[in-house]
Parts: C-alpha cells; structure tokens; sequence
C-alpha cells in the first residue's frame, strides 16, 4: 500500500503558491457547471501533492484496514443498504469493482481518497455528478464514498457518496445562501483561537453552533500560550472561553514549548475523527503538525506589527495521527454563518446557547422577548450578573440569522416544487401531444 505521507515545506513556498494557482484556476469554474477536470489538470494537482521537500523520510502505513480509518458495523450496515439501491446503469457500469473508500484531500471535484487496498485520486463518475444538485452533495473531507479503483493507473471513480452521519458546515462566504461543507463524519471539533488579538469570544459561540449541529463534541483550544506572561491575564482568556462555549473542555496550548500539547491528544480517542477550525492565522497549522508529530501543513510567524498570524492553509485534509485518531485541518475562516441543511432544526443553536435558553425556560410567559415583560428570567439573569448582555445579544443575532437562512431555503424549496411540478406538466401534455398523432 502507497501510504508515503504528503509531504509540504517549510522554508520554500512554491508547493504553496502552485496549490493557490490551481485553486483559482478551479474557482472560477461554478461549482453547479459540474465542469469535468481534463488531464492537465489531472497532471497539475498531482504535482502539487507529490513535490518532494526532504522534510521527512517516507513512514510506516498510516492505516492497515478500513477500520483504522474510522470504518465500523454501523458503516457496513450503510454500506450494504446503499449497495442494495443502487441503480441498474451504476450496476452495469461497475459490476463488483466497487469498494469503500474514504475522503482525505479535495480540491474543487478532485480527491485523494484513502480504502483498504491503498489511495488513488479520484473524481465523481458522469452519474454521479448529475445527482449531485446543490454543492452540499459533492464528496467533502472525511466523507466515505464508493469508488471504483484503477490501481494500474493510481486513479479511481466515485460512484456515489455514502449517507453522512453528520457534516460540519458553514454559509458560503459572500452574498450565496449554499451551505458549504467543511468536514464530514466528524466526532470532535476542536474550536481554535489564540491567545492574543486575534481572540474573539463571539466567533468562538458560531463555531460551537456549527459543531452542535454536525453531532461533534466541542473542544476549545486556546493557542499561543506562550504569548502570555501574565497569568491573570491568561485565566481571563479560559474563562471568556468557558463562558462562550459553557461545559466545553478549554485547553491552552503552545506549539512551540509543547504546552498542554499531549494533554490534548489524550482527548482525541483512538479511532475518531477530528475537525480543526478557526479563523486564519491562530496557529491551526502550526498545532496540527505538533499534534501530528510531522511537517504535514505550512507554518508561518505571526506578523510583527499588530501581533496577527499569517494566513497559510490552504486546503482541507485528513492526517493521521500516530495514537489513531484522524485530523481534519482547515482553511481559516473569514465569515462563520449559520446554514439549514435538511435535518437541522437549529439545536445547534440551542446547544451552543443552553444557558439563555435555560433562563428563557422560567419566564413567566412562554412567548417572552425578554425586553420588558413581568417575571422575565432572563433580564433578573442579566441583572444578577449571572449573564452577560454580550451574550443574549449574540443569542438574538444568531437567532434571527438562522430564522433569515430557514426562511430563505424554505422559499428556495418552494420554488423548485413549483418549478418540478411546472416541467412534469410539460412533459405531460408533450407526452400527450405525441400520443394523438
């Protein structure tokens, strides 16, 4: 099995920059063109993933069964399910060829994809693609997918990706409503932000929403501990944190003194996977490599004149870890929105805000907006000090954020029904036409 790792540089961006250059090269094809990667393309993403930076010798298999890379009964079961539904057209096509695999890198509708008998890089069938409808249906990191292996080749072809038990995902950055993917089948999500300029309590109760609703259990992880000299200062930080995501386990950490490093790991169970985010330049990268023990992901120095990191991940990718676990490393984010995919029913809301939904809960009135209402629990809550008016108004900003994005999907169903039943009643009388001639 080919399970060299891939390798990245330290000193020398060029890796980096041909990364950037196809990124925008792939950006500008709409993710709903389902535009098909020729082979130069093909050519190029592998370059960037196979440039040799002598950072590390090739290492022993990261995985040796499906099962270390996450697979389970549960997973069997889905897969046998998903088999057994499959459609005559995928039947013919590919016949017993298929076999599960697992999504460890994508870039755009191009996949390093992880199975049992070794990883290939793969891209969607033709079949695929076409029930691919909204850009939340394409294969994400941490997937599980069934392919067709090449092995000759070193490439395969996704049939189809197996139902998710949970997706960490966010709004598109700008005006779009779609919901993009981060990660998928994840069991932890470690909230990182850093112990300097760049902490932001507020971002940290949208991370937790995200990780709520996914299914994943919210860690948070406080960086740069070693930027703090002051202890009181730094207890201030856990406790901002604590406050922003309550009951969540708080971790500071420094990757360059290995501070709190390996009583983080412990905290990541064999087997599980785990997702990193935060915003760009808290030192995810910098803590997946210490994490991983490796030189898989960029590193670069916070800047000099206002104390910020430097944005340097690029993509997103699973790595392994050597007690087990799985590690999904992320772009930073620029904007952390609210999304409603089918299922979410905004519990993730309430689950990152249990503390204002629990005061809410002993209002004298059901329909209190905890303004000026009589027996309001919530303002004696904000009186007492025993919450913070920082909070209840992040509370209600999410809140109409996620009744905006309900709304918005709900009338975007609405219109495709009115557009299906509209093309069904062409067809139809086509049909009918046809039939009198």
């Amino acid at each position: 099995m080919n399970n060299n790792p891939i390798n990245k540089t330290n000193d020398d961006s060029t890796s980096s920059l041909r990364a950037h250059i196809i990124d925008n090269k792939l950006e500008s094809a709409s993710i709903m063109e389902h535009k098909h990667i020729d082979a130069a393309e093909l050519v190029a993403m592998e370059a960037v993933y196979t440039v040799d930076d002598g950072l590390s010798e090739p290492t022993s298999p990261s995985w040796t069964s499906l099962s270390s890379l996450g697979w389970d009964e549960s997973w069997s079961e889905v897969w046998t399910t998903w088999l057994a539904e499959l459609n005559e057209a995928a039947i013919r096509r590919f016949g017993d060829s298929l076999v599960p695999a697992r999504v460890a890198l994508a870039h755009k509708h191009l996949y390093r994809v992880y199975g049992e008998a070794g990883e290939w890089l793969a891209e969607p069938s033709g079949q695929a693609r076409a029930a691919m409808l909204m850009p939340s249906d394409w294969p994400a990191v941490g997937d599980w997918v069934a392919v067709a292996p090449r092995p000759a080749e070193g490439r395969a072809t996704i049939a189809g990706v197996l139902p998710r038990r949970g997706v960490f995902a966010r709004k598109v950055a700008g005006g779009r409503k779609d919901a993009q993917v981060i990660a998928s089948n994840v069991d932890i999500a470690l909230l990182v932000t850093a112990m300097t300029v760049d902490f932001e309590p507020r971002r940290l109760e949208r991370y937790a929403a995200l990780a709520y609703d996914s299914g994943a259990l919210p860690l948070v992880v406080l960086t740069k501990a070693d930027a703090v000299a002051d202890p009181a200062q730094a207890a201030d930080y856990v406790a901002q944190a604590m406050n922003a995501v309550p009951g969540a386990q708080v971790y500071t950490v420094s990757s360059l003194t290995n501070e709190g490093i390996e009583e983080l790991r412990a905290a990541l169970p064999s087997g599980s996977t785990v997702v990193l985010v935060g915003s760009s330049g808290v030192g995810k990268s910098t803590l997946s490599n210490a994490l991983s023990g490796t030189q898989h992901m960029l590193t670069q120095d916070i800047r000099e004149g206002d104390g910020k990191g430097r944005h340097t991940t690029t993509h997103r990718e699973l790595l392994p870890l050597s007690h087990g676990a799985w590690l999904i490393d992320t772009p930073g984010m620029r904007e952390v929105g609210l999304v409603t995919l089918e299922g979410n029913d905004g519990h993730g809301l309430s689950d990152a805000f249990e503390d204002v939904e629990g005061f809410a809960a002993e209002c004298r009135f059901t329909d209190c907006e905890h303004q000026r209402e009589p027996g309001c629990a919530v303002q004696q809550a904000l009186a007492s000090g025993e919450l913070e008016a920082a909070r209840l108004t992040a509370y209600r900003k999410l809140q109409r954020e996620f009744a905006f994005m309900k709304r918005s999907e709900d009338a975007r169903a609405l219109r495709e029904y009115k557009s299906t039943n509209k093309q069904s009643a062409r067809n139809y009388k086509a049909a009918m036409r046809q039939k009198k001639r």
